[in-house]
């Protein structure tokens, strides 16, 4: 059986392009997400700005109803891993880690991003041993002690507003004076009492023990060196696009890619493979937001319905 569709990823946006060709007419359409469906935002410990929702509600909290919505339209969820999506002629091949293939008419791809990495010594020493992407998985283990977020950015700067609610003390280390986020966080920032600005300077060193992190080496603009005792390092500088999927065996990408890494698409989620769209933080000039993500999956989804009509038809 060939697949009307098959979406890669179940963030956000491969949750709305699922519920959006199911709803709309497509038969066959399985979504491959290797993990619990929900993506990168159930890791965020506060959702503020996705509309319609008021009040504090955690990233894992938007997201629990959404493959229901998604599946009671006939979505179907396999469990897999996609290493690979390639196509010859008009038929599109999903490889999955298992060594199993299965054939589509079109593809959503929406496998988003991961958190980067800053490159300081001892980070990836000490990764999971007191050095974190995560503030709600891991803020939970220095509940009453101090710890160091790294970053400027809104994602910075509201994990550690969460950390802070927790923690005896919050450090961000950022590499500016100024922070690229939000006016609003940027004042609740300024206004907690337990957050520390640890302004133009940046990580040299995290350094720890058997037990894992005991402290991190910041290095000031002027030269100056500082080192701040804490079991507990946050990273926030950004993320990497998760593009794997798209290589191909002769170490080409399948569809045009920026120089960044980014699919390029259209207005309409199309990108230069007929009948392969790409949607979220992947694709080119993605503003990473829950709410575009969302309106990517939805626009793709009608793409690719007008793209199977236009070619089965």
């Amino acid at each position: 059986m060939i697949l009307d569709c098959a979406i890669i990823g179940g963030g956000p946006a491969g949750l709305t392009a699922g519920l959006y060709t199911t709803r709309g007419g497509l038969e066959n359409v399985v979504m491959f997400e290797k993990g619990m469906p929900g993506g990168q935002i159930t890791n965020s410990s506060e959702i503020e700005n996705y509309p319609g929702v008021t009040g504090e509600i955690t990233g894992m909290d938007l997201m629990i109803p959404w493959p229901a919505q998604c599946q009671k339209f006939g979505l179907v969820h396999e469990m897999k891993n996609v290493t690979c999506v390639s196509k010859s002629g008009d038929i599109f091949t999903i490889h999955t880690e298992d060594g199993e293939t299965t054939e589509a008419h079109s593809v959503i791809i929406g496998t988003g991003s991961s958190p980067r990495r800053v490159g300081f010594t001892g980070e990836d020493e000490l990764f999971g041993k007191g050095v974190s992407t995560c503030a709600t998985c891991d803020g939970f283990f220095y509940k009453g002690k101090e710890v160091v977020v790294i970053g400027g950015g809104d994602t910075a700067l509201e994990e550690a507003l969460y950390l802070a609610k927790i923690c005896s003390k919050v450090y961000i280390v950022h590499r500016r004076d100024t922070f690229r986020s939000a006016p609003n966080t940027i004042k609740r920032i300024e206004n907690t009492e337990n957050i520390e600005l640890v302004l133009d300077s940046t990580p040299d060193e995290v350094y720890g023990d058997n037990m894992g992190v005991t402290g991190i080496r910041v290095i000031h603009k002027d030269g100056e060196s500082r080192d701040i005792e804490v079991p507990g390092v946050f990273t926030f500088v950004g993320n990497d696009v998760n593009s794997e999927t798209l290589m191909q065996v002769d170490g080409k990408f399948l569809c045009e890619m920026n120089e960044l890494g980014q699919v390029k698409v259209d207005l309409t989620m199309r990108t230069s493979v007929p009948g392969l769209f790409a949607t979220g933080d992947m694709r080119q000039d993605a503003p990473k937001q829950v709410v575009s993500a969302a309106g990517d999956g939805a626009v793709a989804a009608l793409s690719a319905i007008s793209y199977v009509d236009e070619l089965l038809n």
